[in-house]
Formats: structure tokens, C-alpha cells, sequence
């Protein structure tokens, strides 16, 4: 084998590579081979592997396997922190709008409270206004009464005296008055 080529490749290479049955296309794959697209990719270094990592590649992979960790955990960690945050978020949240329930409802008694209150206020000054008018009906009424008496008196002592004839007063000394003229 003469630079990694064997009999059978070098039968196929007749007409310098160039035959007409496609020799070329052996010859161009056969570049490609020799040259290396194996283990070490493609280009001069033919069937070799990779190279032995040194002592500071193997520490700096452990390094930054660790620090992956140390950041997913830290992640996670973060995840965890903003889950709770998130559900202590939510429970104020619902507590705020319990108190504000609470409040609206509070504010709600006092403004029925307070309605009723004035209800209760418009009653009572109409009812205050009412025995007021009562009151003076009554007082009318009264002195209507009165008066009707006063009226009722004076004209039964008119018929009386008209009754009676001539009526002659005795003046306060108990002793008869003197005619006009004498």
C-alpha cells in the first residue's frame, strides 16, 4: 500500500483518473479520504482524534459544570422567590378587596342609616308642624267659643233688660239715684 492506497484503488485510477468510466469521481474521493473528513474534520490531519485535554481544560470543564449548577439552582431559586411573591401578592390582594367589600358595606349602613335617620327627621317636623297648627286650631277655636259666649251674654242681658222695663242701677253707696233734674 503505497500512501494508503490499495490495489484495488489503483485499478480504478486507469486512464490517469480521467476514464470514461468515471474515474474522476474515484480520484476526487480518494482526495477526500487522504485528506481527512474521519475523526479530526476536514482538512490536513488526516485519521486522528482529538488531543488529550490538559489538566487546565479537565479543571475548567469541572469549573464550569459547577458554576452551571450554581446557576440552575440559582434559577430555580429565583423561580421559587418569585412564586411566592406572586402567591403573597395574590392573598393581600384579596385581603385588600376584602376590606374594601367591608368598607363599602360599612359606608352602605351608615348612608341607609342616615336615610332613615332623615325619613325619621321629615316625619317628626311634620309631625311637629302639625300639632303647632293643631295647637292653633285649638286657641281659635276657643276664643271663638269665648267670643260666642261674650255675644251670647250680651244679648241675653239686652232681652233681660228689655224684658224688665224701666231698670234704674244703684250706684256704689248703696243708696237710690237721684232722678235727672232733681
Amino acid at each position: 500500500m503505497e500512501n494508503g492506497l490499495s490495489t484495488g484503488d489503483l485499478a480504478l485510477m486507469k486512464d490517469n483518473g480521467f476514464g470514461a468510466d468515471g474515474g474522476f469521481m474515484w480520484v476526487f474521493a480518494l482526495l477526500i479520504l487522504m485528506f481527512g473528513m474521519g475523526n479530526g474534520g476536514f482538512g490536513w490531519g488526516g485519521g486522528r482524534g482529538p488531543e488529550p485535554a490538559s489538566a487546565d481544560q479537565v479543571a475548567q470543564g469541572f469549573n464550569n459544570q459547577n458554576m452551571q449548577q450554581i446557576l440552575l439552582s440559582s434559577a430555580n431559586n429565583n423561580y421559587e422567590t418569585a412564586q411566592l411573591i406572586n402567591g403573597q401578592t395574590n392573598l393581600l390582594m384579596q385581603q385588600n378587596n376584602t376590606n374594601l367589600i367591608n368598607a363599602i358595606q360599612g359606608f352602605n349602613a351608615v348612608n341607609i342609616s342616615l336615610q332613615n335617620m332623615m325619613a325619621k327627621m321629615d316625619t317628626c317636623c311634620c309631625e311637629i308642624k302639625t300639632q303647632m297648627l293643631q295647637d292653633r286650631l285649638a286657641d281659635a277655636q276657643a276664643q271663638k267659643v269665648a267670643l260666642q259666649n261674650e255675644i251670647s251674654n250680651y244679648q241675653q242681658s239686652q232681652y233681660l233688660l228689655g224684658q224688665t222695663g224701666r231698670w234704674v242701677g244703684w250706684v256704689g253707696s248703696g243708696s237710690q239715684t237721684a232722678p235727672a233734674g232733681t
